[in-house]
């Protein structure tokens, strides 16, 4: 009987000795244009349906049972599986829309070129995360390859939009795109990455009193409430600002509270992102005058990127939030009557913790199995978040792993082509650990 350490060998040796299929791969993926249509809608660079054409096909040649459909419009995910036991299902996942290229005069190499200079492979997505997608993809092919048949289900998620909220994972779950644990192969330079925290989107809704700014003085200072005074204005920007003083202690006091072994102490940041103020609520939710200073505005709109730690739950937090945001409504006789209003979920957007045990079998084997073929890798926590969220709100234990490189989401993006290879052996033998084999 072949043991363990035998088909890892026969697939890490298969993948060295072809080590130009994942890079060709890569650069297959690299030079096909897949900027997420959000933020830059042009469809000479708004290709995902061709990448994920590409990487069905490439499914299909190796065996898997492949299902395609439109998370958004146009927009489409791909499911790839080998049929295999539920007990020791895996899921291996990766997102194929890319940010824009910003400044093409910034750039010193062509941006959907895939080309490798002093062994690096450049182009826009290559390390966000094409280079992983190839990975998870190459992964599978060495198995295949090597005539390994796995015991338990093995799943490749390729999806939509991360980029922008995670929308192409989102459905993938609520369509039941389900296992028992999932690898997200996102950047990690060789580390394994089993937690990160939640993200909320929020936005908080001031209402005062509309008045001329003429008037002003009836509103601040003192007055006899004789009969006939004009009603005071009551300024929705003076309450903003109060409020986002007091959200910085609130912030200061949660930071400090509590923090997470593998995250830096204060990730669980607020963020006050965007702020719109003026007259009048519009249908959209914002203010409908905003140019007008001769108008003491009565609607201040704050909208807030808030990230909690990977221990805590979403409704908790909603909880604690909505309790500050009460209090505060208490020292103020205006806001007493009129108290802010909060809409979770700001655009849809809302990712659930990730908290995997450390000494779960999945990241056990991915920290022994990158030891074998390079440095011992660190156990930390990621500060950003990504689709691991989504598939882990759902009760799938979840790890992020992947190459090294830089320039994401910059200029002159490129992933580390030794790097590219070592994850893909790491990844191989991780699927043998958790999948078995018969």
């Amino acid at each position: 009987m072949t043991t363990r350490s035998q088909l890892v060998e026969t697939v890490t040796a298969l993948i060295e000795r072809d080590r130009d299929w994942v890079v060709d791969l890569t650069q297959r993926l690299v030079r096909i244009p897949s900027v997420n249509p959000k933020f830059n809608l042009d469809p000479a660079v708004n290709r995902e349906a061709d990448v994920q054409k590409l990487i069905e096909t490439e499914l299909k040649t190796m065996g898997f049972s492949t299902e395609s459909w439109d998370a958004l419009p146009g927009r489409p995910n791909v499911v790839g599986d080998l049929a295999g036991s539920e007990e020791k299902s895996l899921i291996l996942c990766g997102h194929i829309d890319v940010v824009p290229i910003g400044d093409p005069a910034r750039w010193t190499v062509d941006p959907f070129g895939g080309e490798i200079k002093n062994g690096r492979l450049y182009g826009r997505g290559a390390i966000d995360m094409k280079g992983g997608v190839a990975a998870c993809l190459a992964a599978a092919w060495a198995i295949r390859a090597a005539g390994i048949e796995l015991d338990g289900r093995l799943s490749i998620h390729t999806v939509v939009d991360e980029e922008a909220g995670g929308f192409g994972a989102m459905d993938a779950v609520k369509r039941g795109k389900l296992a028992k644990a999932v690898l997200v192969a996102e950047p990690t330079w060789g580390d394994v990455l089993p937690a990160e925290g939640g993200l909320e989107w929020a936005r908080v809704t001031i209402r005062g009193r509309t008045a001329h700014s003429a008037w002003r003085y009836n509103e601040i200072y003192p007055q006899r409430h004789e009969s006939g005074r004009l009603e005071p204005g009551v300024n929705a920007i003076e309450l903003a600002t109060r409020f986002i003083e007091a959200l910085r202690h609130y912030e200061s006091g949660r930071t400090r509270a509590a923090s997470h072994p593998l995250l830096p102490v204060g990730m669980n940041t607020i963020n006050v992102g965007v702020l719109h103020a003026g007259a009048g609520l519009g249908d959209n939710g914002l203010p409908i005058t905003m140019t007008n200073p001769a108008i003491i505005p009565d609607v201040a709109v704050i909208d807030l990127d808030m990230k909690f730690l990977p221990s805590e739950n979403s409704a908790d937090y909603r909880r604690d939030f909505e309790n500050f945001v009460h209090h505060f409504a208490q020292t103020d006789a205006w806001l007493r009557s009129n108290p802010p209003k909060i809409q979770w979920e700001l655009g849809g957007l809302h990712f659930p913790p990730l908290n995997t045990p450390v000494d779960h079998p999945l990241v056990q084997s991915l920290v022994a199995n990158k030891a074998a073929v390079g440095r011992k890798p660190d156990i930390k926590g990621f500060v950003a978040v990504c689709d691991a969220a989504h598939y882990a709100g759902a009760g799938v234990d979840g790890v992020i792993f992947g190459p090294s490189g830089d320039g994401f989401h910059g200029d002159d993006e490129y992933v580390d082509v030794e790097s590219l290879v070592e994850t893909t052996k790491v990844i191989a033998a991780s699927v043998i650990d958790w999948c078995g084999s018969k």
